[in-house]
């Protein structure tokens, strides 16, 4: 199972069930055919911003800071930008035909504040950031976002 889909089925685990540990969360991985490694389980839950809480119950359970639309903006982003570089301090991304707007919306919604601006065409994102440090930053960012 590729990444994303174990990750969206975590989400919806700990969604649905008061899940209090890794061992339970990977039993019931398991119920639903996905086989995982402890420390891929660990990974997931840092990437997805899953803590603990006390529940209604008074169960410690996981719960998820990322919601599911941030989740699908960022698999969005990985199918849509082809490649990511900057010159000075202009970020540009390349994207597929027509998913510019898709991709530039995702970087939009994560309110970076070293991004002065964007502006998307059919193919291209022009991003504007304060400083070319700035811009080398974001385009490393960007780049591991293209790869998730």
């Amino acid at each position: 199972m590729k990444k994303k889909a174990r990750q969206l089925l975590i989400m919806e685990i700990i969604s649905q069930n008061e899940v209090e540990t890794q061992n339970q969360l990977m039993e019931l991985l398991r119920e639903r055919g996905v086989e995982t490694a402890q420390a891929t389980l660990s990974r997931d839950i840092a990437e997805l911003r899953i803590e603990k809480c006390m529940s209604e119950s008074g169960v410690s359970r996981y719960f998820s800071g990322i919601s599911q639309d941030e989740l699908t903006y960022s698999e969005i982003f990985a199918q849509s930008v082809v490649s990511v570089d900057y010159a000075s301090n202009i970020v540009v991304m390349k994207c597929h035909a027509g998913m510019a707007n898709a991709a530039c919306k995702v970087v939009d919604e994560r309110k970076i504040g070293s991004v002065m601006g964007t502006i998307a065409g059919d193919d291209t994102v022009f991003i504007l950031t304060r400083t070319e440090n700035h811009a080398k930053a974001l385009s490393i960012q960007l780049a591991r976002m293209m790869h998730r």
